[in-house]
C-alpha cells in the first residue's frame, strides 16, 4: 500500500492482541469532481442505523465518544501498527470531527465510520470507504481497545458491516490492509472469510523504519463460500 503521513487513515492494526486498521487519509478517498454517488447494485433503502448484535451496538460516531476513543487511541500498544501516534484529547476531537460527517458510502464523503459500544462504553471502531469511480471496490478498517481483544468482538463487529457493504451499497470487492507483524488482524480477516493476496515487501516506511504490508480481499461472489 501507498501510505500516507497523513493522520486519517487505518492500515490493520492489532496490539497485544487488539484488532483494527489503519485509517486511510482522506486524500485516498477517491472523490472525482461532478460524480454523482452511485453504484450499480446499491440498494435504494439507505443503511438501518445502529446495527445491532448479540453483544454489541454498532452506530454512527459522536463529539462526546472522545473520550473513549481517547481510552484507546492514546495507548502506544495500540499505536504500534498505526501511521499515526497516540492521539492527544485535541487530536481526539479533530478526528471525531472528521468522522461524524462519514455517514454511508452513499453520502458526500464516500465513507462509513461507526463505533461499537458495549454496555454504553465504546470499545472499538471501523471505517468504511469507497476507492473507485464506480462505486464498487471498498476497504475497511479498524480498530480495538486491546482489554476487549481474544472474546471474539472484532469479528462480531467487523463481519455485518462486510455484509452490509455487498448487500446494502452493493459493492463487488472490500480490502484490508494492515502491517505484516499484526498477527491478530490477518487471522481476523481469515476468519471473515477474505483471501490474503499479496505480501508487499518493505513498501512503507512508518515510524523510522520500512515495513512489509498484507493485503487481504473479498468479492462478493466469495460470500457463498463462507
Amino acid at each position: 500500500m501507498n501510505q500516507s503521513p497523513s493522520s486519517d487513515v487505518w492500515k490493520s492494526v492489532n496490539s497485544n492482541s487488539s484488532n483494527g486498521v489503519i485509517k486511510k487519509s482522506d486524500q485516498f478517498l477517491f472523490r472525482p469532481e461532478k460524480e454523482p454517488i452511485y453504484t450499480p447494485g446499491m440498494s435504494a433503502q439507505p443503511l438501518p442505523l445502529p446495527l445491532q448484535t448479540a453483544r454489541l451496538t454498532l452506530r454512527l460516531p459522536r463529539p462526546e465518544d472522545a473520550e473513549d476513543l481517547l481510552a484507546y487511541y492514546s495507548r502506544a500498544d495500540v499505536a504500534r501498527y498505526l501511521l499515526e501516534e497516540p492521539w492527544t484529547p485535541d487530536y481526539a476531537r479533530e478526528q471525531l470531527g472528521k468522522r461524524v460527517a462519514r455517514t454511508g458510502l452513499d453520502s458526500e464523503t464516500r465513507a462509513l465510520a461507526l463505533v461499537w459500544e458495549q454496555a454504553g462504553r465504546v470499545i472499538g471502531d471501523l471505517g468504511l470507504w469507497l476507492t473507485d469511480q464506480r462505486g464498487e471496490v471498498a476497504e475497511v478498517g479498524w480498530v480495538m481497545h486491546p482489554d476487549y481483544s481474544g472474546r471474539g468482538m472484532a469479528t462480531e463487529a467487523v463481519r455485518p458491516v462486510l455484509d452490509a457493504a455487498f448487500e446494502v451499497y452493493g459493492v463487488h470487492r472490500i480490502t484490508a490492509q494492515m502491517d505484516a507483524r499484526n498477527v491478530a488482524s490477518a487471522r481476523l480477516c481469515e476468519r471473515l472469510g477474505m483471501q490474503r493476496e499479496a505480501h508487499l515487501r518493505q513498501d512503507c516506511w512508518s515510524k523510522g523504519e520500512w515495513t512489509d504490508t498484507l493485503i487481504y480481499g473479498m468479492l462478493a461472489a466469495d460470500r457463498a463460500k463462507t
